[in-house]
C-alpha cells in the first residue's frame, strides 16, 4: 500500500490547506463585509427595540403617575367643593346676620321716629288744649265781666261754655 493516510496525498493536503486558508480569508473578509454590517444592523435593531421598550415603560409610568395625580385631584375636588360650600354657607349666614341687623336698626329708627312724632303730636295737642282753655277762660271772663254774676249765673255760664266747646275736648 502506499504511504497515504486515508488515501490522501501531499497535493490533496496542500490543496486542502490552501482551501482552508482561502476559506479563512474569505470568512474574515465576508465577516467584515457582510457579518459586521448585519451585526450592526441587528444591534441597531436591538437598541431601537430596547429604546421603544424603555419609552413604553416610561410612558406607562407617566400614565400611572398621571392617574395617581388625577385620583388625588378628584379627591381634592370633593374636599374643595365641600370647603367652598361651607364657606358659601358662612358667607350667606354672615350676610343674613348683616341684613337682620340692618333691618333691626331700621325698625329701631322707625320706632324712634314714630315715638318722636307721637310726642310732638301730644305736645301739639296739649298746646291746642291750652289755647282752647285760654279761649274758654277768656270767654268766661268776658261773660263774667259783662254781667254781674251771682253763683247761679256763674254755674249757668260755665255750663253754657262747656256745651259750646263740647264734652269731647275735656275728655281727651
Amino acid at each position: 500500500m502506499d504511504n497515504r493516510i486515508f488515501g490522501l496525498d501531499v497535493q490533496t493536503l496542500v490543496d486542502t490547506g490552501v482551501t482552508l486558508i482561502a476559506m479563512l480569508v474569505l470568512f474574515i473578509l465576508l465577516s467584515y463585509l457582510l457579518f459586521n454590517p448585519a451585526r450592526q444592523l441587528i444591534q441597531k435593531r436591538k437598541d431601537y427595540i430596547q429604546s421603544q421598550l424603555n419609552e413604553a415603560a416610561s410612558a406607562r409610568q407617566d400614565a400611572l403617575d398621571m392617574k395617581t395625580a388625577y385620583d388625588a385631584k378628584l379627591a381634592g375636588v370633593e374636599e374643595e367643593s365641600a370647603a367652598l360650600l361651607t364657606e358659601a354657607r358662612k358667607k350667606a349666614q354672615s350676610r343674613e346676620n348683616e341684613i337682620v341687623a340692618q333691618a333691626q336698626e331700621e325698625a329701631h329708627r322707625i320706632v324712634t321716629r314714630a315715638e318722636k312724632e307721637v310726642a310732638l303730636e301730644k305736645d301739639k295737642v296739649r298746646d291746642e288744649m291750652k289755647q282752647e282753655m285760654v279761649q274758654v277762660a277768656t270767654l268766661m271772663a268776658g261773660k263774667f265781666v259783662s254781667e254781674s254774676i251771682d253763683e247761679a249765673t256763674q254755674a249757668k255760664l260755665i255750663d253754657e261754655t262747656l256745651k259750646e266747646m263740647g264734652d269731647d275736648t275735656w275728655q281727651n
